[in-house]
């Protein structure tokens, strides 16, 4: 059986209009003999009566509810969201069977409201997809072996549609959102980004990674090990949106990225720089510094190391209690409040002379400081000030053409 897995994020069964809309997308694949499983999200967002913040906020922020209990909350709006899709699907003459994801067989870790998949048996959908029936199963979720239910952390649709890919074969992974697909940049910052047509496992989880938000980097990462191809599409639109694989296996995909240098520009706001610098003769002060952090709970980004010191990035949010521990331990930091981490990605970069320097000559010709910078095969990743990060995103989309792609 050719299988198909289509994911319907929040906003794309939010209302009846957009769930007709994912419902010509799940006939359309029935028609061309697919056998379709369907994972949806919780309906809509904050605010909307059923969306999983919604549902979280009925118990206010000074609650004493264990993460057990969280996830027996969490878990309902996929569950609400799953029937009435299914009712809306029977309408139009189809059959279906709507499981939760311990019915779908998936088997996760107990770290409730984090959990990981540990395993999938898929027999059941695989009986109810041979009975001819459309199968819907409530994303985000699994059971434990204890046969509790968890929940997967945020972007946990995507991991489960991408899971249950992998797990069934799967021909193609289509993650359905509110965009057309995977942009050179936020549209909301450069008005000439464009759509891309492919790109590559690696691209997509820097991208992501780095703040593009269209799927979620464990999603793609999970595919990328049994090479299932993703689609990220617009719910709304019949266009075939971005393709997503392993661009070894597709001489089409290698034509067109062959002379793409960059594929992307992405940032991620709201972040502090804090640079900590060592006495002199000082030994074993990076090292006391970064398990403080661990200890304390607060994650570090953009880390250079040197005999002087050390620099870091974290969140605005963990700024203080960051600074608190530092303090603790005798060291004074210096610290810079509301800075922004820009990335430049491509797999097109490995090993060509000369990036670099077009990214600092692009970045400092408008007149803005670099505070950091680091690199990998696939991403060069720069720190600004917060205010400066717009015309860093803007001048390295123009200086590298990603307009024209």
């Amino acid at each position: 059986m050719r299988i198909l897995v289509q994911k319907f994020g929040g906003t794309s069964v939010a209302t009846r209009e957009v769930r007709e809309r994912a419902i010509e997308h799940i006939l359309e694949a029935k028609e061309r003999g697919y056998g379709v499983v369907v994972v949806v999200s919780a309906m809509g967002r904050k605010g909307d009566p059923y969306a999983t913040d919604t549902l979280l906020g009925l118990i206010g922020e000074d609650d004493r509810t264990n993460r057990r209990e969280l996830d027996l909350l969490m878990s309902c709006g996929e569950l609400i969201s799953g029937v009435v899709f299914a009712s809306h699907l029977r309408q139009h003459g189809v059959d279906t069977a709507v499981l939760t994801g311990g019915q779908a067989g998936i088997t996760t870790n107990d770290d409730f409201t984090r959990a990981h998949i540990l395993t999938i048996n898929p027999k059941r959908i695989l009986n109810e997809l041979e009975q001819g029936r459309i199968v819907i199963v409530t994303g985000f979720q699994g059971w434990s072996q204890d046969q509790e239910v968890t929940t997967l952390g945020r972007g946990g649709s995507d991991t489960t549609a991408t899971a249950l890919g992998v797990a069934l074969d799967a021909e193609v992974v289509d993650i359905f959102t509110d965009v057309e697909g995977i942009m050179t940049a936020d549209p909301r910052i450069v008005d000439e980004a464009r759509r891309l047509n492919t790109v590559t496992y690696a691209e997509i989880c820097n991208l992501a990674y780095q703040g593009a938000k269209v799927i979620h980097p464990r999603a793609v990462e999970i595919a990328m090990q049994k090479n299932i191809p993703i689609r990220v599409r617009s719910t709304m639109s019949r266009d075939e949106g971005t393709l997503v694989t392993n661009q070894v296996d597709s001489d089409r995909i290698e034509g067109e990225l062959k002379d793409r240098l960059l594929t992307g520009i992405t940032q991620a706001a709201n972040v502090t720089q804090i640079k900590v610098y060592a006495q002199p003769g000082q030994k074993g002060m990076q090292l006391q510094v970064f398990k403080a952090m661990a200890a304390n709970g607060i994650s570090v980004d953009f880390i250079n190391v040197n005999s002087r010191g050390v620099a870091y990035t974290v969140q605005d949010a963990d700024t203080e209690q960051a600074v608190h521990v530092l303090r603790e331990l005798g060291f004074e930091p210096d610290v810079l409040r509301g800075c922004a981490k820009v990335a430049a990605v491509g797999a097109g970069i490995a090993g060509v002379p000369g990036v670099m320097a077009q990214i600092v000559e692009a970045i400092t010709e408008e007149g803005v400081e670099i505070l950091q910078s680091a690199d990998s095969h696939t991403t060069i990743w720069v720190l600004v000030r917060g205010e400066d990060m717009v015309a860093a995103v803007r001048a390295l989309h123009n200086t590298f053409k990603l307009h024209a792609l």
